[in-house]
């Protein structure tokens, strides 16, 4: 007797992104990464598609792409990132399915999810049936097939849910013991009819050994994994399908090296001739469901309460630190009538563009680059009415009531898209903003620091400059610094610079913002380029405010105390966006090596020298040359070289302080630049001499 194993991953990250500039801003708590996407794809996902298999002596004896052998869903936000961020391991996830599917008469390993990470059962009927028809458009553009299950947020289900399910054609889901009155028996797929009389097969995973994997041990010893796998099939023991799910983040990222045990397991499962590693589609092939089951609904596999987690406070999630979620009711109370005034704007609004909005937004398709391009021959405000609804979608993400406390990334990030939204939402915005306000204020989280979520998305949520001010901004720093602005690409906008005029136009809706940037501080004379560069600001004042563009310098009525919406706004190197400030801030710090560095140090760089190591012997020469040469190149090179050590960390060295001693009297006669350089190099300010006291004449 046979037996057939599928182990199943739900791999998904919240969305990060800025909703402006879709770009992820760093995030410190993922040390030493720029970000949690970043992490966890090194720690995960790069690992899963290139699992090791030791062989004797702890030697590596394959490696090998453990989607290939593993039924798998990824978030459709987390595989745009992994496209645009690591597209090896993106394009190892695709070739996974097509090898799958080859192996199992054209089943592929690879399911769909829902869009956002929704609980469906918490959204209305046509939410549902848009974030399934997004899941679905995805699942098609990058597998290049149609997908025969889908992953289930959360596996939160109800019979609506699974009615939109079988009415798109989505052939199964995969579901928790307790979310079916009676599993069937053997692990076979149970067949759920829904109220509508629609029929779709429900695979329930096997408990133990799916909480054995994430929680319990069996990613510790892979021998004790392989052994719960094949017991019973000696003397023809249950089950004939034996399936367990989990976060695919358990494999590297929640357990270190998880990703060996599940190559391990594959290993030994594929040497095993009583069992067969397939995925829940190609057994659904073989054995269709016929065992009807009766739904427990509304049910996740995450909250023993149903689906409260995501909006009451109903214990699950709390902590001995935080012990309230008292604030999820009010969160989600404020997002769903904030939903609803955006739905009637969307509504009143799209009837100039679309014959069917609701179609319209089904066919908008999650946003991606493909989809928008097809948008293109609608009118500016037709497309900006596409986005409001994709960010009112994007308010419910889960994981914002997901865990312990509201002062997280997850909750700041379903606000940042409230902020998005309204702003979207034109002049009707100001209203929809105070009444989610309103409902914010009774949301208060576990520490009296942070306030309530009123206070979060005014300290937090809301960008503290316009955020495509700010990007007009960057251009003309880059040139004001001397770098240029070649090396800026925004993702989310295209940019125009003409003398001091700035055009920024979005890409998803080409509305333009236009600014005049003009200069108003490039530091002093006695600085060098770093600092020239962090002092340098610009002026911005918005060209084409009152055109409903949402270009307006204001925060809101709100936030600036009722005080009216400033002409202009000055803007410095630290106001600029992450991406476009490190760009420019990179390309000073090459220009100082550049022009401080001999072909010599260069070489020593090649050769594994440590900057620390090479940049305080460039100072050291740099001042031994004030001797002979005080020009302006001189001079600025020291000054680069002393800010830059003094940035990287690196000690001034003795001998530089040592060489300044002896030639600082040559330079007596520009006590600027004296002081400077002695300041930078560690020398104290010169005492002055006490007042003479006065006499009378």
């Amino acid at each position: 007797m046979s037996r057939s194993i599928v182990i199943h991953g739900h791999y998904y990250q919240p969305p990060r992104e800025d909703p402006w500039l879709e770009e992820i801003e760093r995030q410190p708590t993922a040390a030493p990464f720029h970000d949690w996407n970043a992490r966890i794809e090194s720690e995960c996902y790069r690992a899963v598609v290139a699992a090791r298999v030791l062989g004797s002596g702890g030697k590596i004896a394959r490696v090998i792409n453990a989607l290939a052998y593993t039924s798998f869903n990824v978030g459709p936000t987390l595989l745009a990132w992994l496209e645009r961020e690591a597209p090896a391991t993106y394009s190892a996830i695709l070739e996974a399915d097509r090898l799958s599917a080859a192996r199992l008469k054209g089943h592929g390993n690879a399911i769909a999810q829902a869009f956002h990470h929704t609980i469906l059962p918490l959204a209305s009927r046509r939410d549902k049936t848009t974030e399934v028809r997004w899941g679905i458009a995805d699942f098609r553009r990058r597998f290049r097939r149609e997908p025969e299950g889908m992953w289930l947020p959360e596996t939160a289900v109800d019979d609506e849910t699974l009615d939109v399910l079988a009415a798109e054609g989505i052939r199964f889901t995969i579901l928790a013991p307790n979310q079916v009155v009676t599993p069937p028996a053997r692990g076979m797929p149970g067949l759920y009819q829904t109220a509508n009389g629609r029929e779709i097969a429900l695979f329930i995973y096997d408990g133990p050994m799916s909480h054995g994997i994430a929680f319990g041990g069996l990613l510790g010893d892979a021998r004790v994994w392989i052994a719960r796998l094949l017991a019973g099939i000696a003397d023809g023991g249950s089950p004939e399908l034996l399936s367990a799910a989990s976060d695919g983040e358990t494999y590297g990222h929640h357990h270190r090296f998880g990703e060996m045990a599940l190559a391990a397991v594959i290993d030994a499962m594929e040497r095993d001739p009583r069992v067969h590693l397939e995925n829940f589609a190609s057994f659904l092939a073989k054995h269709p469901a016929v065992t009807p089951v009766t739904l427990v609904s509304p049910s996740s596999w995450s909250c023993v309460h149903g689906v409260e987690r995501w909006r009451a406070n109903c214990g699950d999630g709390a902590t001995s630190n935080n012990p309230s979620q008292a604030w999820r009711a009010p969160l989600r109370n404020g997002m769903e009538k904030l939903a609803d005034g955006l739905h009637v704007i969307f509504t009143r609004e799209s009837a100039a563009f679309f014959s069917d909005p609701w179609a319209a937004r089904d066919a908008y398709g999650g946003g991606s680059a493909d989809v928008v391009a097809r948008t293109e021959t609608l009118s500016v405000r037709a497309r900006e009415l596409l986005e409001l609804e994709r960010n009112a979608l994007r308010l419910f993400s889960s994981c914002a009531w997901f865990f312990d406390d509201i002062d997280r990334l997850e909750p700041l990030q379903v606000m940042r898209y409230a902020v998005r939204a309204i702003e979207l939402a034109g002049p009707e915005g100001v209203a929809l903003e105070a009444n989610l306000l309103d409902t914010l204020a009774s949301a208060r989280g576990n520490d009296p620091r942070s306030g309530t979520a009123r206070d979060i998305y005014l300290r937090k949520a809301k960008p503290k400059h316009p955020p495509f001010a700010s990007v007009a901004a960057a251009h003309a720093l880059a040139r004001i610094t001397g770098v240029g602005d070649a090396g800026l690409h925004v993702r989310s906008a295209d940019v125009e610079v003409d003398s001091d005029r700035v055009i920024v136009r979005e890409r998803r809706s080409s509305r333009e913002h236009a600014y005049e940037v003009r200069p108003v501080s490039t530091g002093a004379d006695s600085d060098g380029a770093l600092r020239r560069a962090l002092h340098a600001a610009v002026e911005v004042r918005a060209l084409d405010e009152g055109d409903g563009s949402a270009t307006s310098l204001a925060r809101s009525a709100e936030d600036a105390g009722g005080a009216a919406a400033p002409k202009s706004l000055r803007l410095s190197m630290a106001d600029l966006p992450e991406a476009e400030r490190d760009t420019i801030m990179d390309a000073v710090r090459r220009g100082i090596l550049d022009r401080g560095l001999t072909d010599a140090d260069r070489s020593r760089l090649a050769s594994g020298v440590p900057l620390a190591d090479v940049v305080p012997d460039a100072l050291v020469r740099a001042v031994a040359t004030l001797a002979t040469d005080r020009g302006d190149a001189a001079v600025a090179r020291v000054l680069d070289l002393a800010d830059f050590a003094e940035e990287m960390e690196i000690a001034i060295p003795y001998d530089a302080q040592t060489t300044f001693a002896r030639v600082r009297g040559e330079l007596a006669g520009a006590p600027m630049l004296l002081a400077s350089i002695a300041q930078r190099l560690g020398f104290a300010a010169p005492e002055r001499p006490a007042p003479r006291a006065l006499t009378p004449a």
